[in-house]
């Protein structure tokens, strides 16, 4: 009778964790409730469970960048060799608003466990978007302002963009080269506004160097100095016209104090050198600023476009490797999968990839190896899969399919990585476990054995009429057991609530990560890394406030600091610092004088203003 019900106590527990799973499935979206014209940002679908069949909405008001792409957030435990996983998937759209009003975008749905979630849905205000005014046409004013500071004429000191390819493809990569032209000699040389390339993604070429390459040039009979300042690679993310901001810059120029002429020769002993000015010269502030470029974007051609085509263009090889030849149940096995050329190789995120049922497989590790030269971009990006075998038999890993479109062929081109093919043996962990298969339910392992021998010691007797079903200790027994579930239930779930709100964790882990960055740029700042401890410093500041206060990267700019920080109630003195120090960081490679110096005045003036931004959150 106490086995019965001991059988009973078992199903209703199972019947109770079947329910809770069940109720575990959580589907949302989310997105900037407000946005300016123009503004590009992102629409997230995020479903707690082991999702397929992703459905998204039809968005109106918007145009679509990119998009759904998936992302997947794991925990994994291991306990007596059993690998377990909770997992939660994360359907993103990169949007970007094209006009005023108020929009609504529908819900999604997925599918978990054959069952159909739908998400809520998500109203988004575009308001009229900050700025306005030509560029060029500032630009020229404020040439011409310049021009008549002392005997400066507006021809003296000027920065000119270009662009290596005005009407690119969509994905294909361009160059932007900003360059000074001086007639007369100059210092300190700052740059105070870059462009945010709105519409690209970018990759710096320039990289930091003390001394900027000089050239010769004559222009309408005069003799120019010329240096390039920054020059960037461009990748665009959508077709149309895409307008590339100017570039601010302010230096100090000398100029004759005793004439207005010039001889149309000037003599150039050192492009950023300052220490030789004499009572004949006088020297006079500049503030200079580069024309807009207007880039033409044409779509990549739809005829001929694969399916799993994820816009990849370039130059690319494809290849695969394995590590093991031998294979066993439970063992790991790492599957690498390697995109190497040129092109917009860090936009290339994901791979159809299709595994065996019977293979427990973890999300891919993926890295990005870039290399920069004044040609454009170039490297490799390498996929590193986990798959773990839970039965034997032979089984086969399809080949994969990668597709880039070619500029030089002016085509789609399509490689495949060679197919596997797996012969798995029983591993030595399955003597311990009760498995069968669903197709053959003959394949039974037993636990212990098979014949229990007679106890030929004495029995303890009970008096007769006394039972042990229904006494207290019988209810005991049934209902700990219970109460312990239902507290450990309750724990689990609160504490799975907790790992699940990213936004609570970023926030809890901001100042530890951003000190943690600040550590090492400090030991970078120690073996004078000039290129490694900017980074860092620069990771630090806009990591901090992108985990502090849950804004994605590619939403981040002076712009929502300054915003984010006032609707904290942080005092106008301390965001106008947090600015300067952004500011200074990103600029500092340009300064002039000791770099050691400079790098450990850079390096404190973080330190202090996350920590004074700290502590009037507090």
């Amino acid at each position: 009778m106490f086995r019965k019900v001991s059988y009973i106590t078992l199903l209703l527990l199972l019947a109770i964790v079947t329910g809770a799973r069940c109720q575990d499935v959580q589907f949302t979206a989310s997105a900037k409730p407000v946005v300016g014209v123009g503004e590009t940002f992102t629409l997230s679908y995020t479903v707690t469970g082991q999702a397929s069949g992703f459905k998204g909405p039809r968005i109106n008001g918007f145009d679509v960048l990119s998009g759904p792409n998936s992302s997947t957030m794991s925990s994994i435990r291991s306990i007596n060799g059993r690998t377990s996983m909770t997992i939660s998937y994360t359907y993103s759209y990169l949007l970007q608003s094209i006009r005023e009003g108020t929009f609504e975008i529908p819900g999604a749905t997925v599918t978990v466990d054959s069952r159909t979630y739908k998400s809520n849905a998500v109203t988004v205000k575009v308001s009229k978007s900050q700025g306005g005014g030509s560029s060029s046409s500032q630009g020229s004013r404020q040439q011409g302002q310049t021009g008549q500071d002392a005997q400066s004429g507006p021809n003296d000191v000027y920065v000119k963009a270009s662009v290596s390819n005005a009407n690119p493809l969509m994905g294909e990569g361009i160059i932007v080269t900003y360059k000074i032209f001086t007639r007369v000699q100059i210092a300190q040389l700052n740059i105070n506004k870059i462009s945010s390339f709105q519409g690209f993604w970018s990759q710096d070429l320039l990289g930091d160097k003390d001394k900027l390459q000089q050239s010769r040039q004559t222009i309408n009979g005069d003799v120019y100095t010329v240096a390039e300042v920054r020059k960037v690679a461009l990748f665009p993310l959508k077709s149309g016209r895409l307008v590339i901001d100017p570039l601010e810059m302010e230096c100090l120029a000398q100029v004759r104090r005793q004439s207005k002429s010039r001889t149309g020769d000037p003599f150039f002993d050192d492009f950023f050198n300052d220490s030789f000015f004499s009572n004949s010269y006088a020297t006079v502030e500049k503030k200079l600023k580069s024309n807009a470029v207007v880039v033409n974007v044409k779509p990549l051609p739809a005829a001929g476009k694969p399916a799993d085509f994820s816009g990849a263009v370039g130059k690319f090889s494809f290849t695969s490797t394995i590590d093991k030849t031998q294979y066993k149940t439970n063992d790991p096995i790492t599957l690498k999968f390697t995109v190497s050329g040129e092109g917009n190789i860090q936009l290339i995120d994901k791979l159809s990839v299709s595994f065996p049922p019977d293979f427990e497989v973890y999300d891919p590790k993926v890295t990005s190896n870039v290399n920069t030269s004044a040609t454009g971009v170039s490297g490799n990006q390498v996929f590193e899969y986990l798959i773990i075998p839970r039965k034997p038999g032979k089984f086969t890993i399809k080949p994969v399919p990668f597709t880039y479109f070619d500029l030089k062929k002016n085509q789609y081109v399509t490689l495949m990585s060679p197919e596997y093919t797996l012969n798995v043996a029983k591993g030595s962990g399955d003597q311990r476990m009760v498995t069968y298969s669903g197709a053959d339910k003959e394949d039974i392992q037993y636990i212990g054995s098979d014949i229990r021998f007679i106890v030929s010691k004495p029995f303890r007797l009970d008096n007769a009429g006394s039972m042990f079903f229904g006494s207290v200790w019988y209810f005991l027994l049934v209902l700990v057991p219970l109460v312990l579930f239902f507290l450990m239930w309750f724990l689990w779930r609160k504490e799975l609530a907790r790992r699940s709100d990213i936004a609570l964790m970023k926030n809890r882990k901001a100042t530890r990560v951003a000190t943690k960055r600040l550590r090492k740029a400090e030991s970078f700042l120690k073996q004078s890394k000039r290129e490694e401890f900017y980074e860092e410093i620069y990771q630090a500041l806009w990591g901090y406030l992108s985990d502090k206060f849950s804004i994605p990267m590619a939403d981040l700019s002076r712009e929502t600091v300054s915003e984010t920080l006032k609707n904290r109630n942080v005092t106008e003195e301390l965001i106008n610092q947090f600015i300067n120090t952004l500011d200074e960081t990103e600029f500092a490679r340009f300064a002039p004088g000791d770099k050691e110096e400079k790098m450990d005045e850079v390096y404190h003036k973080a330190l202090e203003i996350i920590s004074k931004i700290e502590r009037e959150l507090r």
